[in-house]
């Protein structure tokens, strides 16, 4: 393969990746549950809002490195934003706000921290592709980030004939890269909200790299 059919190549597999996120964001949400990007907006401004209120994020695996990144980006935007498990995280208190991800709907160590958050009077969001898994973590959940995409856990269906060469996203990759694109969404609407600038949001990122 040339140079030139290589880039194109790469190219060609670059589009169908993006073309797969953007199906997600693409179909109107099920009534009863409301665009993920605004649920996250509204929760997050309100916990903004109220100055004592803390944000706490907590994921597995992949979802986990996600929530990471999204972290990192709440501490820019000047919130108090914390991952659960690092050692300088604070207890949870009353009126804080938990995000925690559980794409296909709930894992057993996510249901615990949901749990834990939720009996001492934090408010917690799920983000989740299975709203309505029945998990520890959807009963604790006051608000619900749903996200329409494929997670590993659901059955993946062989593709055969035409169309067989498409590329897929393996393993769940759709949820996380999903994931990612709605927290950039998120974060350039809360920099709106919280009316911060570009310059804010640097001044804020570590020197010690």
């Amino acid at each position: 393969m040339s140079v030139d059919d290589a880039h194109l190549s790469a190219a060609s597999m670059a589009g169908q990746i993006c073309d797969q996120i953007r199906s997600v964001f693409s179909s109107p949400p099920p009534a009863s549950f409301p665009p993920p990007l605004e649920v996250l907006v509204a929760e997050i401004s309100a916990a903004a809002a109220a100055a004592a209120r803390r944000v706490f994020v907590h994921g597995v695996g992949r979802e986990g490195l996600m929530m990471k990144a999204f972290c990192m980006r709440l501490f820019h935007l000047g919130l108090p934003a914390h991952v659960v498990g690092d050692v300088t995280t604070p207890p949870v208190s009353p009126g804080d706000l938990l995000l925690a991800s559980a794409g296909p709907g709930g894992f057993s160590t996510v249901d615990a921290i949901c749990g834990v958050a939720k009996s001492a009077g934090a408010r917690v969001v799920l983000i989740t592709a299975q709203p309505g898994s029945g998990s520890g973590a959807r009963r604790c959940a006051d608000a619900v980030a749903y996200i329409p995409a494929q997670t590993m856990a659901d059955e993946e269906e062989e593709k055969e004939g035409e169309g067989s060469e498409a590329v897929r996203l393996p393993m769940g990759s759709l949820y996380e890269g999903a994931m990612y694109v709605l927290f950039e969404m998120a974060v350039l609407r809360l920099t709106e909200v919280l009316k911060q600038t570009p310059e804010q949001l640097r001044s804020r990122h570590t020197n010690l790299e």
